[in-house]
Protein backbone atom coordinates (compact mmCIF):
# COMPACT_ATOMS: atom_id res chain seq x y z
CA UNK A 1 0.00 0.00 0.00
CA UNK A 2 1.13 3.56 -0.52
CA UNK A 3 1.75 5.90 1.73
CA UNK A 4 -1.06 8.54 1.62
CA UNK A 5 -0.98 11.86 3.47
CA UNK A 6 -3.44 14.73 4.04
CA UNK A 7 -2.84 18.15 4.40
CA UNK A 8 -4.84 20.18 5.79
CA UNK A 9 -4.79 23.96 5.63
CA UNK A 10 -4.75 26.17 8.17
CA UNK A 11 -3.88 29.44 8.46
CA UNK A 12 -0.75 30.81 9.45
CA UNK A 13 0.00 31.14 12.95
CA UNK A 14 3.93 31.16 14.70
CA UNK A 15 3.39 27.84 15.99
CA UNK A 16 2.83 26.64 12.93
CA UNK A 17 6.03 28.58 11.61
CA UNK A 18 7.85 27.45 13.88
CA UNK A 19 7.17 23.45 13.28
CA UNK A 20 7.53 23.97 9.81
CA UNK A 21 11.10 25.58 10.47
CA UNK A 22 11.93 22.94 13.14
CA UNK A 23 11.57 20.52 10.23
CA UNK A 24 13.33 22.27 7.92
CA UNK A 25 16.35 22.42 10.22
CA UNK A 26 15.70 18.95 11.03
CA UNK A 27 15.74 17.95 7.01
CA UNK A 28 19.59 20.28 6.83
CA UNK A 29 20.67 17.65 9.74
CA UNK A 30 19.25 14.48 8.13
CA UNK A 31 20.97 16.14 4.75
CA UNK A 32 24.04 16.61 6.67
CA UNK A 33 24.13 13.68 8.62
CA UNK A 34 24.09 11.22 4.93
CA UNK A 35 26.30 13.55 2.90
CA UNK A 36 28.58 12.69 5.81
CA UNK A 37 28.29 9.33 6.31
CA UNK A 38 27.19 7.67 2.80
CA UNK A 39 29.42 9.08 0.68
CA UNK A 40 31.89 12.01 0.41
CA UNK A 41 32.58 10.83 -3.05
CA UNK A 42 35.97 11.68 -4.40
CA UNK A 43 37.45 13.19 -1.55
CA UNK A 44 37.03 9.60 0.25
CA UNK A 45 38.97 8.53 -2.80
CA UNK A 46 41.42 11.04 -2.26
CA UNK A 47 41.73 9.97 1.51
CA UNK A 48 42.92 6.94 0.88
CA UNK A 49 45.56 7.74 -1.76
CA UNK A 50 46.21 10.29 1.41
CA UNK A 51 46.88 6.92 3.48
CA UNK A 52 48.80 4.80 0.79
CA UNK A 53 50.54 8.11 -0.32
CA UNK A 54 52.25 8.62 3.72
CA UNK A 55 52.49 4.49 3.76
CA UNK A 56 54.86 4.47 0.63
CA UNK A 57 56.58 7.78 1.83
CA UNK A 58 57.16 6.13 5.24
CA UNK A 59 59.01 3.39 3.41
CA UNK A 60 60.80 5.45 1.59
CA UNK A 61 62.23 7.82 4.20
CA UNK A 62 62.98 4.94 6.38
CA UNK A 63 65.25 3.28 3.38
CA UNK A 64 66.62 6.62 3.10
CA UNK A 65 67.65 7.18 6.68
CA UNK A 66 70.58 5.35 6.77
CA UNK A 67 73.69 7.63 5.19
CA UNK A 68 75.04 10.96 7.59
CA UNK A 69 73.87 12.47 10.58
CA UNK A 70 71.68 15.46 9.59
CA UNK A 71 70.29 13.33 7.00
CA UNK A 72 69.49 10.84 9.40
CA UNK A 73 67.90 12.98 12.13
CA UNK A 74 66.01 14.86 9.22
CA UNK A 75 64.88 11.60 7.54
CA UNK A 76 63.73 10.02 11.08
CA UNK A 77 61.54 13.27 12.08
CA UNK A 78 60.19 12.92 8.91
CA UNK A 79 59.32 9.23 9.41
CA UNK A 80 57.92 9.79 12.44
CA UNK A 81 55.65 12.79 11.86
CA UNK A 82 54.59 10.10 8.58
CA UNK A 83 54.15 7.41 11.32
CA UNK A 84 51.99 10.39 13.46
CA UNK A 85 49.94 11.61 10.57
CA UNK A 86 48.74 8.23 10.02
CA UNK A 87 45.38 8.72 12.26
CA UNK A 88 44.84 11.92 11.03
CA UNK A 89 44.47 10.41 7.29
CA UNK A 90 42.64 7.47 8.87
CA UNK A 91 40.05 10.12 10.32
CA UNK A 92 39.80 11.75 6.50
CA UNK A 93 38.83 8.65 5.56
CA UNK A 94 36.11 8.12 7.61
CA UNK A 95 34.78 11.05 7.74
CA UNK A 96 35.82 12.83 4.10
CA UNK A 97 33.96 16.16 4.66
CA UNK A 98 35.76 16.83 7.87
CA UNK A 99 37.94 19.61 6.87
CA UNK A 100 40.11 20.05 9.87
CA UNK A 101 42.36 17.41 10.08
CA UNK A 102 42.79 17.74 6.06
CA UNK A 103 44.01 21.52 7.00
CA UNK A 104 46.30 19.88 9.76
CA UNK A 105 48.15 17.60 7.25
CA UNK A 106 48.38 19.96 4.67
CA UNK A 107 50.59 22.43 7.11
CA UNK A 108 51.84 20.04 8.68
CA UNK A 109 53.44 18.19 5.10
CA UNK A 110 54.42 21.47 3.80
CA UNK A 111 56.51 22.00 6.78
CA UNK A 112 57.95 18.47 6.48
CA UNK A 113 58.90 18.39 2.49
CA UNK A 114 60.79 21.82 3.50
CA UNK A 115 62.83 19.45 5.87
CA UNK A 116 63.27 16.45 3.68
CA UNK A 117 64.32 18.96 0.68
CA UNK A 118 66.89 20.53 2.68
CA UNK A 119 68.52 16.95 3.91
CA UNK A 120 67.92 15.38 0.48
CA UNK A 121 69.61 18.90 -0.74
CA UNK A 122 72.65 18.63 1.53
CA UNK A 123 73.53 15.04 0.46
CA UNK A 124 72.94 15.59 -2.77
CA UNK A 125 76.14 18.34 -2.49
CA UNK A 126 77.94 15.41 -0.98
CA UNK A 127 76.63 12.96 -2.90
CA UNK A 128 78.62 15.21 -6.07
CA UNK A 129 81.58 15.96 -4.50
CA UNK A 130 81.66 11.99 -3.75
CA UNK A 131 81.62 11.37 -7.17
CA UNK A 132 83.21 14.13 -9.02
CA UNK A 133 85.27 15.88 -6.47
CA UNK A 134 86.19 19.71 -6.31
CA UNK A 135 89.77 20.56 -8.61
CA UNK A 136 89.41 24.21 -6.73
CA UNK A 137 89.84 23.16 -3.67
CA UNK A 138 92.07 19.96 -4.16
CA UNK A 139 89.25 17.88 -3.39
CA UNK A 140 89.45 14.47 -5.12
CA UNK A 141 86.76 12.26 -6.22
CA UNK A 142 86.20 9.41 -3.52
CA UNK A 143 83.99 6.83 -5.34
CA UNK A 144 86.57 4.94 -7.29
CA UNK A 145 88.16 3.81 -3.50
CA UNK A 146 85.08 3.88 -1.64
CA UNK A 147 82.20 2.34 -4.23
CA UNK A 148 79.56 1.51 -0.67
CA UNK A 149 79.68 4.94 0.30
CA UNK A 150 78.79 6.38 -3.09
CA UNK A 151 76.63 3.45 -4.10
CA UNK A 152 74.79 4.12 -0.59
CA UNK A 153 74.22 7.77 -0.42
CA UNK A 154 73.17 7.81 -3.94
CA UNK A 155 70.27 5.36 -3.16
CA UNK A 156 69.58 7.37 0.01
CA UNK A 157 69.07 10.90 -2.39
CA UNK A 158 66.81 8.60 -5.08
CA UNK A 159 64.60 7.51 -1.78
CA UNK A 160 64.47 11.02 -0.49
CA UNK A 161 63.51 12.64 -3.79
CA UNK A 162 60.92 9.90 -3.99
CA UNK A 163 59.66 10.81 -0.96
CA UNK A 164 59.78 14.49 -1.39
CA UNK A 165 57.39 13.76 -4.71
CA UNK A 166 55.47 11.64 -2.49
CA UNK A 167 54.82 14.83 -0.20
CA UNK A 168 54.11 17.26 -3.23
CA UNK A 169 51.29 14.58 -3.98
CA UNK A 170 49.83 14.72 -0.37
CA UNK A 171 49.98 18.53 -0.26
CA UNK A 172 48.33 19.11 -3.84
CA UNK A 173 45.70 16.20 -2.71
CA UNK A 174 45.17 17.92 0.60
CA UNK A 175 44.86 21.12 -1.36
CA UNK A 176 41.83 19.52 -3.56
CA UNK A 177 40.08 17.96 -0.92
CA UNK A 178 39.79 21.36 1.01
CA UNK A 179 38.44 23.08 -2.10
CA UNK A 180 34.74 23.71 -1.57
CA UNK A 181 32.37 23.88 -3.97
Amino acid sequence: MAKESTTIDIGESSTVTKSRSHVVVDEKKKKRFVAATAGGGYKRGLAIFDFLLRLAAIVTTITASSVFLFFVIAIAIVASYLVLSLPFSIVTIVRPLASLPRLILLISNTVVVTLTTSATAATAAIVYLAHNGNPNTNWLPICQQFGDFCQATSSAVVAASLGIVFFLLLIVISAIALKRH
